[in-house]
């Protein structure tokens, strides 16, 4: 399992990477890995209020649909468009696919590093 050290991680499988300032969000190599072949993506719309904890968009994969819940509160300042007509992009490069900016609410220093996360994992099985 892929784990980059410069992002932050949730139990529910998304990353978030802090970019100047607003946060890239996505999600984690295991949670693709679990889902198995992307087919659709939900995208969020920009401009939409996201709340942490709450879904923001879904993905569909051979296997299930999921709902993809949003590390931080705040603002979609833009959407990765391109995975609407390739949602396997989430497959292949789940760390540089990333699904939308948010301008967030500070509560960065909240979610897990990535050895906090690398063990969640562990322990989920």
């Amino acid at each position: 399992m892929n784990t980059p050290e410069t992002l932050k991680y949730t139990k529910t499988h998304e990353w978030v990477k802090e970019d100047g300032d607003t946060y890239l969000i996505g999600i984690t190599d295991y949670a693709q890995d679990a889902l198995g072949s992307l087919v659709f993506i939900n995208l969020p719309v920009e401009g939409d209020e996201v709340t942490a904890g709450e879904a923001f968009c879904d993905v569909e994969s051979v296997k299930a649909d999921s709902d993809v819940m949003s590390p931080l509160g705040g603002t979609i300042k833009e959407v990765n468009e391109e995975l609407a007509d390739a949602p396997e992009k989430l497959n292949e490069d789940p760390y540089g696919a990333w699904i939308c900016r948010v301008e967030g609410d500070g509560t960065w220093d909240e979610l897990m590093t990535a050895e906090e996360y690398t063990a969640f994992c562990e322990k989920e099985g």
